[in-house]
């Protein structure tokens, strides 16, 4: 945890250098950048410099204290319990702030929702969980952005991407990737049969231009025309775009707006933070298991809930979480859910790290 802190407050330092830089000033696009990366640390790395002060102070106390001055070490005796008090309140804070990993305090994401089994009806539930999240964003204050979307004709969703910007964001949502179980009887059931079906949440942190700098060298381009439900056009331009990058053959494509450029900024929205989450992957799986253990681990394969209509009873498998608040979850009331996320990883992390001595 001191190397991840280290390096956030370095980025922290570096950015503070670049906001008085006359050439990152004279570019409105990276000035917006740095500014926002750097609001997006500063309540960490001002924390930890406080931290690294405090525990300087320790070991200059402990110093006098082994020292032959009889007045400085009675000095140091007297203030080393309130220092190691201070020490130990900004330790704890410090991990709260750290649970979640290492983009927690990032305040933008991208969150894609894809149906899975169960054909019409899955389609149907992806819909409502985009209408929670949706509502959940709504109630905290947050951004919601519809990204792209396919939609089917009964008025659900094959799929969803969308961005989502507000504090404390990413720290909730990260948790919501993962697997998702419905058990309801289907508006289209005449028998009163209850079915399960499923859907895919991903939740991405969006990283900052000058984190993935994507250049039209990276990424080939191709244009077509949109088309909706059915396969009907939605209009005979090609307005429609997909984006393939080079490097990691991630594939992204965007036809929501009518114009081909606002599809093509959407789409390297998007594109950036499949990369950045790719390379975030491929670094987290060389740190051996050290968040295996933890519900933020982010495994897209793994069922992490169960929505049973029936018994109004929602279960986050994780944690061994079950509320029989359905009704008010799916309106839009997951903070109950996500503070219990929260609550155990901030647990698991506090075991993983113990104290300071």
């Amino acid at each position: 945890m001191r190397e991840l802190l280290d390096q956030k407050l370095a980025r922290f330092e570096q950015l503070e250098s670049d906001l008085i830089n006359p050439e990152v000033l004279a570019n409105p696009a990276r000035i917006t950048a740095v500014a926002r990366e750097h609001g997006s640390l500063g309540k960490l790395a001002k924390k930890y410099r406080k931290f690294k002060q405090i525990t300087g102070q320790i070991a200059e106390a402990q110093q006098m204290i082994d020292g032959d001055d009889a007045d400085m070490r009675e000095l140091a005796e007297a203030e080393l319990p309130e220092l190691r008090a201070e020490r130990e309140t900004l330790w704890s804070e410090l991990l709260d702030l750290t649970v979640g990993g290492e983009d927690a305090n990032r305040s933008r994401l991208i969150m894609e929702i894809r149906a899975g089994t169960g054909g019409d009806e899955a389609a149907l539930f992806a819909r409502d969980l985009y209408e929670m999240y949706r509502r959940h964003g709504d109630m905290k204050g947050w951004k919601t952005e519809i990204l792209s979307h396919h939609a089917t004709e009964l008025g659900g969703f094959k799929d969803i991407v969308l961005a989502i910007e507000g504090e404390g964001s990413y720290r909730e949502l990260q948790y919501e990737s993962g697997g998702h179980r419905v058990q309801r009887v289907p508006d289209t059931e005449t028998q009163g049969r209850i079915h399960t079906s499923a859907a895919t949440v991903a939740v991405l942190p969006e990283p900052e231009e000058v984190e993935v700098d994507l250049k039209p060298v990276d990424y080939r381009l191709d244009t077509f025309c949109a088309s909706g439900p059915g396969g009907q056009h939605v209009n005979k331009t090609a307005s429609a775009v997909r984006l393939t990058h080079f490097e990691t053959g991630i594939v992204v494509q965007c036809q929501d707006e009518k114009s081909q450029l606002k599809n093509k900024t959407k789409a390297l929205r998007e594109l950036a933070a499949r990369i950045y989450d790719f390379k975030l992957q491929k670094e987290q799986a060389k740190r051996a298991a050290e968040r295996k253990s933890l519900v933020g681990s982010g495994d897209r394969s793994e069922r992490i809930r169960t929505y049973n209509f029936p018994q109004n009873r929602v279960t986050d498998h994780r944690i061994g979480l079950t509320m029989h608040n359905l009704d008010q979850v799916i309106a839009g009331n997951l903070q109950p859910v996500t503070d219990a996320l929260i609550d155990y990883d901030r647990q698991q992390l506090r075991d993983q790290m113990g104290g300071l001595d």
